[in-house]
């Protein structure tokens, strides 16, 4: 996941450049506007965080250029600006999300993650070790995943078999490519257990009243995802 960052205080945007790259993003920095504006439209970004006041053109600016240009890349504004007409302004401009500084990291980190879950990004968290997809979250080391409030419990098998599908969001996967992750050297078991894992993960993960991530190619595999074009 790519995440832009523009901020003019470089004491600021250095260090919070480490974390974010330590977290397992790639991360772009830019210290005034113009040079901000320059990559938010060149570049392919999953998140742009911006300072309200930037030398040269203002992240309010930006934002606007960018919602003027039918882009909907998420925007969290990072700002010593705190009224409520400031955080109106700036929600009106376009932005996603609104942090005033000066701010914890842990909840910048945590207003990262939603707002990219929110947008279907995949996000992979060293900090909290959860994967992340659409509003399906994956406790890698646990085995437990967390959906709408809903704690769901995973075996071994399952488990290996979300975190890869969860890794390749929107890659079609085929039952081979998939047997091989899951049993590697091992033996490998009969053609009908991968269908059979399937139907399992999908009870668990995709009640009635939830919507579909596991899609099925026919004759093919799967793919992943909240919205799959098949």
């Amino acid at each position: 996941m790519r995440i832009l960052l523009v901020d003019d205080e470089i004491e600021l945007t250095d260090p919070l450049s480490r974390v974010l790259t330590r977290e397992g993003y790639i991360v772009d920095a830019a210290y005034d506007g113009i040079n901000g504006s320059k990559l938010a439209q060149a570049g392919s970004y999953d998140l742009l965080i911006l300072d309200w006041m930037l030398p040269g053109k203002t992240g309010l600016e930006i934002c606007q250029e960018l919602r003027h240009q039918a882009k909907i890349t998420p925007v969290l504004f990072l700002t010593a600006k705190d009224t409520l007409d400031d955080r109106v302004q700036g929600l009106d401009a376009g932005a996603d999300d609104y942090l005033v500084k000066p701010f914890e990291l842990r909840e910048l980190l945590a207003r990262v993650r939603a707002l990219l879950r929110r947008s279907g990004v995949e996000t992979y968290s060293t900090t909290t070790g959860r994967l992340i997809v659409a509003d399906l979250e994956l406790d890698v080391e646990n085995q437990v995943a967390y959906r709408q409030e809903r704690i769901i419990e995973l075996s071994q098998k399952e488990s290996q078999l979300l975190q890869y599908l969860m890794e390749n969001p929107g890659q079609l996967l085929t039952h081979s490519q998939i047997m091989q992750h899951l049993w590697q050297d091992k033996e490998q078991p009969g053609s009908n257990v991968i269908a059979a894992l399937i139907r399992l993960l999908r009870r668990k993960i995709e009640p009635d009243n939830e919507s579909t991530l596991i899609h099925t190619v026919y004759g093919k595999g799967y793919r992943f995802g909240s919205t799959v074009v098949e």
